[in-house]
């Protein structure tokens, strides 16, 4: 949690000592909102998300020690609370701590022991949040309710362990790259690197450099010697993805490296022995390509030991929920959002809709969907429906590929005025939303020629 970003509750009777608290925490680098009783600090929670809230534990109306009890109660382990009395006791610090405050302090005490207090909360909050995010990335490849995928994974469990080249086949965005990742975590392998080289994404002039490697001298701006991606991976995995627009020539030295099990750095006559195990993928038709003379047949025999064609998301519906809902959390606990539901009609557009960009699109839908979520917490697509049109497709591929460019700048437009409507179009608040300065998102918007209503 970027502590820029990271915001407290501050919840006293007492003016004079929130506007201390409050100038405490913004020189530590926190942002902060105030509450002068409960009741204000429960309804400030219900349209914004606090990680952490230190309340006072005496005040009219409510107690701090009854607002204890609701926020653990509704939000459980997603906000902290550290308790601030004037009136210390170790019986009545036992007793917040039963009912789960985080922290006690006492206010005629050192205020570096609350900042200590602090400090351990982010950190525990940090160490919770990066355990979301990672549960939820496991939770991606534990299992399928899919036959087709369900035979899958159990195919990746029995091939792992062993040194055979895999071939993962398969539409953009099915989620090539993390079966391949799945394969090296299950192996003896999977102390040593795993190394992912995108062949499509590397111009024909820089691909056997950075495979290969290089001497310095070898050629025009080599002022130091270069270790290739094959000889990085070595003891482990390299993951050629998008293997199949490798350049033939590429695929010749890439199948004497398999063949000996040694390569060349460019501008060196000397081998050096490397020992990886290929898992490639790719999402074209790679027999067609060898016919058609794009594809060396002796290399795709080498690199296809075994084949895992990976069926796309429209012909595994069964896991939509389950993915939305490992997305959810991880940019839930990305963005530190309270997300409490998902209306029926978005349920339902996410069951039926085609998914063009499989995965990696759903993926995306989730994402913007969390970032604008309201404040009641209930995803909907209101504002999170993909643009009409991108259902187009043309032989299960998408009909028009715009450049990654182009794909990029609507992309920061969209998010951009998304955001700004969901502020109000307060450029202050819509850049603290995305973690930059106000400046940043100024320069951003003129840019882009974004109308600022």
């Amino acid at each position: 949690m970027n502590e820029r970003m990271f915001s407290i509750l501050i919840v006293d009777d007492e003016p004079d000592y929130r506007e201390t608290l409050s100038l405490l925490f913004e020189t530590l680098g926190y942002r902060t909102a105030q509450a002068g009783s409960a009741e204000e600090a429960l309804t400030l929670l219900e349209q914004r998300f606090f990680p952490l809230v230190v309340t006072d534990m005496m005040m009219e109306g409510m107690s701090g020690i009854d607002l204890l009890k609701i926020v653990k109660a509704n939000y459980s382990d997603e906000i902290e609370v550290i308790m601030v009395t004037g009136y210390g006791s170790i019986e009545t610090a036992v007793e917040t701590m039963k009912i789960g405050a985080f922290g006690y302090f006492i206010k005629s005490h050192d205020p570096a022991e609350l900042r200590q207090e602090i400090e351990k909360a982010v950190e525990c909050l940090e160490a919770r949040k990066r355990k979301l995010i990672d549960s939820s990335q496991d939770s991606f490849v534990i299992g399928s309710r899919n036959p087709q995928m369900a035979r899958i994974w159990a195919l990746i469990n029995k091939v792992a362990d062993s040194n055979a080249n895999v071939l993962i086949t398969g539409e953009s965005g099915t989620g090539k790259e993390i079966v391949a990742k799945r394969l090296h975590d299950l192996s003896s392998r999977r102390d040593r690197p795993f190394v992912p080289i995108n062949c499509q994404s590397m111009p024909p002039g820089l691909i056997e450099s950075e495979l290969f490697g290089y001497e310095k001298g070898a050629f025009t701006g080599a002022g130091n010697r270069h270790i290739g991606k094959l000889e990085q991976g070595s003891g482990g995995t390299v993951f050629l993805d998008e293997i199949g627009d490798m350049s033939m020539d590429i695929q010749v030295k890439l199948l004497r490296t398999l063949e000996n099990h040694q390569i060349e750095r460019i501008g060196s006559t000397q081998s050096v022995d490397v020992n990886f195990r290929v898992v490639s993928a790719t999402n074209k038709d790679i027999r067609k390509a060898v016919d058609e003379g794009n594809f060396r047949e002796d290399l795709m025999y080498r690199i296809n030991t075994f084949e895992i064609h990976v069926p796309p998301l429209r012909d595994r519906r069964e896991d939509i929920p389950d993915l939305v809902e490992c997305f959810i959390r991880k940019y839930a606990a990305e963005t530190g959002k309270y997300i409490s539901g998902m209306s029926d009609d978005t349920k339902n557009y996410l069951m039926n809709y085609s998914y063009p960009g499989n995965i990696r699109e759903l993926k995306n839908i989730v994402e913007r969907l969390v970032i604008l979520a309201p404040k009641d917490g209930i995803l909907s697509l209101e504002d999170g429906r993909p643009e009409s049109g991108a259902e187009g497709t043309e032989g299960g591929r998408v009909s028009h590929i715009e450049s990654y460019k182009e794909a990029k700048r609507d992309f920061e437009i969209r998010y951009i005025r998304d955001v700004l409507k969901r502020e109000d179009g307060n450029i202050t608040w819509a850049a603290e939303a995305m973690g930059l300065s106000r400046r940043q998102l100024f320069n951003k918007i003129k840019e882009l020629n974004i109308r600022v209503d």
